[in-house]
């Protein structure tokens, strides 16, 4: 197909027939919505990735065997926001756009940029924070870099979507205010600072009608209040409904056939196909709403490589390598550390590592985010190759996940868990693991130091505890327990081992309580990534000084978070979302609940001290200045975090709120000055019977610290 300059988009709006222009607005394959060839209006390609391109499926919906799709498999979104590094969220962006590009993608499908309102989601692993504004910052840089490849974003889910379960199907019941508080800024400032090309709908239903096809969501918040110029994208299969599809902003269906038919497409009876055409000529719908879906879809195509010459891209090189590592050494997130690391390789004769995810990958699960790479390095690997020259490294994988996943297929959900069958084969695989967990023991005791790598796995993979027990698409845990007996090979190695270092996989927290405490190390690294073995091993033995900060809160239990104390998740056909705005750690923090480790802490190899706070405020902004020193013997890196709190409201208001970060990398003893500006629209709340941002007078505090329940440096405003 020939690439050239759509110049006059009402020109060529109005050369199309109708059918033409119900082409446009449909999927013509499982990954392409449609074209028209003889006025040179090509398919758009479409692909996952939103932490790596997705493997090729050419136009059907499974992998292509022998494809050249290998790509660069970058650390997972919440691994990303824990850097709280924007320099970093940008270049992991334009990775993706160059490799996107290289593979002849003209949008990619992310970032996942949902807030994290339960620890239970299985697709937490893909998204950022509970916290809007930490996302939309740093999703933000990630668009921008993307688009800057010439490759489209299309941030997702929009909107409201946190949970997997039942997720084509519940109605999410919320105020308005939590809407535009919690749930809609980081799609705020994805679309007006970061210009996205595009936005994907979400499945469920938002206070009564579906996301994909909102009139309040789509008309008028995103293309009315936000003037939002791009393309609405609906998730695969998310439209449910032809005339709202047409009047409430759906600019392109995708993906509908995977429901009604997986075999055997049947574009032309999409939502937006034949009905949409009937619905036009009998003039129920006047053809206008389709005329401006069109010249949304023509001007995506002139600003991505659809019709423009961006290059070629590039794919696996080392650069995008390098990136990897670099993203996921400031990823990692070290909670728990008593003086035992970092490890001295010099100082260990047998180093004993411990754990099936020590030499597990993870690119290729997870759903519709899996990645093809060209090698991925596991802790094992990464370790071997750190100490190796120095200390005898013996493994044991002390616990095995893998059953006859045969039979689990055959046996979906309920039925599963009540097959005699199932019984005795999980019966004989806890057997088994005894077998492991002595080895285990073993080999700890004869050890010098013992490294445990465990946590979370992916689970599209017929797992005998079937649905809800681990990170991926389309299922939500059922708790926050560690899986497979973890608890107990934990506390045995330690019980013998007190040089235990644990680190744990994964896209969220896990039950802490009864393992924990008698941990002296804890480094939690999500899903690094391709080089995600190299900075674990790193940050274990110094050679990279850790400085990922939490981006959600880890408490305990599942049941301790605000979704599931106050709020309903999953619901029941209707999900009441009763906690409102305080979500995450504006829940913990204003009513003073105990959590294990707060939003924002992650520990470091050196310390850093805060000083000098200055505040100077004029009619529209409040900058906010004060100095950090590295007083420690190591180069290292402090997020400098400001939160702000009304202190006399006449609403409810958190008592933090995060409105201002910045991370500092500083040499030993090196000062550095810190300035970060607030304007008005970081003190306002969204008042829902006005239905506007509202700024109300009175004393408000700017606090600054390290974490939200480290506040080092207060001071105190009038507006």
């Amino acid at each position: 197909m020939r690439k050239e300059k759509i110049d006059d988009i009402d020109d060529i709006t109005s050369q199309l027939t109708l059918d033409e222009k119900i082409s446009l607005i449909h999927a013509s394959s499982s990954f392409t919505s449609g074209g028209v060839p003889r006025l040179g209006v090509p398919e758009l390609v479409f692909s996952d990735g939103p932490h790596g391109v997705r493997h090729e499926q050419g136009r059907g919906w499974f992998p292509i065997d022998n494809a050249d799709d290998h790509s660069t498999y970058l650390p997972v979104g919440i691994c990303l926001a824990s850097t709280w590094n924007k320099n970093l969220a940008n270049k992991y962006g334009n990775i993706l756009g160059s490799e996107a590009k290289n593979r002849g993608k003209h949008v990619l499908l992310g970032p996942g940029i949902n807030i994290i309102r339960s620890p239970l989601n299985g697709r937490n692993f893909e998204y950022f924070s509970e916290d809007p504004f930490l996302t939309g910052k740093l999703a933000t840089e990630y668009v921008k870099g993307l688009q800057g490849q010439g490759v489209a974003a299309c941030p997702k889910h929009y909107a409201v979507n946190n949970q997997e379960t039942d997720r084509h199907n519940i109605d999410v019941r919320v105020s308005l205010r939590a809407i535009h508080e919690i749930y809609l800024p980081a799609f705020r400032v994805v679309v007006q600072e970061g210009k996205a090309w595009s936005i994907m709908g979400a499945y469920n239903k938002v206070n009564g009608q579906y996301a994909t096809h909102h009139e309040y969501l789509n008309n008028r918040i995103l293309k009315g209040d936000w003037k939002f110029d791009g393309v609405v994208i609906s998730d695969w299969a998310s439209v449910k409904d032809t005339k709202e599809a047409l009047l409430y902003g759906t600019d392109i269906e995708m993906g509908t056939e995977l429901v009604r038919d997986f075999n055997r497409p049947v574009y032309d009876e999409f939502y937006l196909a034949n009905p949409a055409k009937r619905y036009i000529e009998s003039g129920t719908v006047d053809e206008c709403y389709v005329d401006d879906k069109v010249r949304r879809i023509l001007r995506l195509m002139q600003r991505t490589t659809a019709l423009s010459d961006h290059g070629t891209g590039k794919r696996n090189v080392q650069e995008h390598q390098e990136a990897a590592l670099e993203v996921a050494r400031e990823g990692v997130v070290l909670l728990k550390n008593d003086g035992l690391l970092p490890f001295n390789k010099r100082e260990i004769k047998t180093l004993a590592v411990i754990g099936h995810n020590a030499s597990r990958v993870f690119a290729e699960g997870g759903g519709s985010s899996q990645v093809r790479p060209p090698y991925e390095i596991t802790p094992l690997e990464g370790l071997k190759k750190i100490v190796s020259d120095f200390c005898d490294v013996i493994y044991a994988v002390g616990y095995e996940p893998y059953y006859d996943k045969t039979l689990f297929r055959k046996l979906p959900g309920e039925a599963a868990s009540q097959s005699r069958e199932y019984s005795s084969k999980t019966e004989l695989a806890r057997s088994s693991n005894k077998e492991l967990l002595q080895e285990a023991i073993e080999i700890a005791q004869k050890a010098d130091a013992v490294i445990f790598v465990g946590g979370w796995i992916h689970g599209h993979e017929g797992m005998p505890w079937g649905e809800g027990t681990y990170d991926a698409e389309a299922r939500d845990k059922m708790n926050l327990k560690l899986i497979f007996d973890q608890e107990e090979l934990i506390n045995k190695i330690t019980d013998v081992n007190k040089n235990t270092a644990v680190v744990l996989m994964g896209g969220s927290n896990v039950e802490m309580d009864n393992w924990l405490p008698q941990t002296r190390a804890y480094l939690h690294a999500w899903y690094p990534g391709m080089e995600g073995g190299t900075a674990i091993a790193e940050t274990l033995f110094g050679e990279t000084n850790p400085s990922g900060k939490l981006p959600v809160t880890f408490a305990n239990s599942h049941e301790e978070y605000p979704s599931h104390c106050i709020g309903q998740f999953p619901g029941n056909k209707t999900v009441e979302y009763s906690e409102d705005i305080f979500v995450g750690y504006r829940y913990f923090d204003t009513f003073k609940k105990e959590v294990v480790f707060p939003f924002g802490y992650g520990l470091s190899y050196t310390t850093f001290e805060f000083s000098n706070l200055k505040i100077t405020q004029t009619d529209n902004l409040v900058l906010v200045e004060c100095s950090i020193t590295n007083t420690g013997d190591r180069k290292g890196a402090e997020v400098v975090q400001i939160y702000i709190h009304h202190k006399n409201p006449t609403v409810k208001r958190p008592t933090h709120e995060l409105k201002g970060f910045q991370k500092i990398h500083l040499e030993p003893g090196e000062p550095s000055k810190v300035q970060i500006n607030l304007d008005k629209s970081s003190f306002k709340y969204f008042h829902p019977k006005q239905e506007k941002w509202v700024l109300e007078a009175g004393t408000y505090e700017i606090q600054v610290g390290n974490s939200s329940r480290d506040i080092k440096l207060v001071d105190e405003i009038e507006w």
